[in-house]
């Protein structure tokens, strides 16, 4: 079975760590979810990753960051998301 190593907060360094530290600040949160870790063996495609998550969840546009928030927590649970 294969398995994803993921990259803790404490074992990033260089670009992984700068975009970690980003992804915290931007969300306000203490710990940088599983999904980012799991893609920071490759950084291009974590920082990729992050920068359309940033473009479409955290920078502004016609909905508020609460409201996508809310949009994307009820498409989870209709999808039976369980992360």
């Amino acid at each position: 079975m294969a398995s994803v190593r993921l990259t803790s907060e404490q074992e990033a360094e260089g670009r992984v760590k700068e975009i970690y530290d980003e992804i915290m600040s931007s969300l306000g949160i203490d710990f940088v979810p599983n999904m980012y870790k799991a893609m920071a063996s490759k950084p291009g495609f974590l920082e990729a990753n992050w920068n359309k998550v940033k473009a479409v969840m955290v920078d502004a546009g016609k909905l508020d960051r609460l409201t996508k928030e809310i949009i994307a927590v009820a498409v989870s649970a209709v999808m039976g998301c369980e992360y």
